[in-house]
């Protein structure tokens, strides 16, 4: 199977680290086609980076989309963007966020995530409540800008183990789910070093698309996730425009 793994900010070495995280769980015959946002914001810290981040994430699934994947993961701890590519695309859709807390539910009876910022960890928490674990995860903020995670001498690896080991102590966690996907490739030291099951979205969005690909599930049509009705959009939003099923096939 083909999954198109598709990093919403603009910053390849993200999409790099991802990339490499994302195969080393992939099963035998499973390809990922990794693949960096040529619009939008650098990181993707808050609601407004996040807003402005989805028509590059959306170009990049419509350039691909005629040589065809199978799933879609978006590799954002924010959802950016998901229940659009859900509405654009009929193959499964997965969100970091969405797949980890998920994950994490099957492990641990109660979990710590722990992003960056402030602003990241309420979007992230109005996000654990919509997907049903508000009751069991408390999320945390590492005070950590996202392309800190980026540079090894920026001591952004010593405030997450802080944040880390505050949560632990403070929460009662018997997990703890990675909140960023430039946090990606610190997921089995972090284990080791704690001795709890340690959640890294981008592994556990890849064994998610997996199994839904396996199933033979695909996407609804139905309602929420139906496609865009066909309408003129104007300015620099005209590419985005839907289109019918009949123009698709004149075209």
């Amino acid at each position: 199977m083909r999954l198109l793994l598709i990093n919403p900010n603009t910053t390849a070495s993200m999409t790099e680290k991802a990339a490499i995280a994302a195969r080393a769980v992939a099963g035998v015959g499973t390809e990922i086609i990794a693949v960096t946002s040529q619009t939008g914001p650098a990181s993707i810290e808050g609601y407004y980076d996040g807003a402005l981040a989805v028509p590059g994430m959306l170009r990049e699934l419509k350039l691909r989309q005629v040589a065809g994947y199978d799933a879609v993961i978006i590799c954002c701890f924010d959802d950016t963007g998901l229940d659009a590519a859900r509405m654009f695309c009929d193959v499964p859709v997965v969100g970091l966020c969405e797949a980890a807390v998920a994950t994490a539910g099957f492990i641990a009876q109660r979990f710590s995530v722990v992003t960056t910022l402030e602003r990241s960890r309420i979007l992230i928490d109005n996000l654990v409540q919509r997907y049903g674990m508000g009751a069991r995860a408390k999320v945390h903020a590492s005070d950590i800008p996202v392309l800190e995670l980026e540079n090894s001498s920026s001591g952004a690896i010593g405030k997450l183990r802080a944040t880390i080991e505050q949560a632990l102590a403070e929460d009662g966690s018997e997990a703890i789910v990675l909140g960023c996907a430039g946090m990606t490739d610190l997921a089995r030291d972090l284990q080791l070093l704690y001795g709890v099951p340690v959640v890294d979205g981008v592994a556990a969005a890849v064994k998610q698309a997996e199994a839904l690909v396996s199933l033979g599930l695909g996407t609804s049509k139905r309602s929420s996730y139906a496609a865009p009705l066909p309408k003129p959009f104007l300015g620099a939003m005209q590419e985005f425009a839907p289109v019918s099923s009949i123009e698709l096939t004149n075209a």
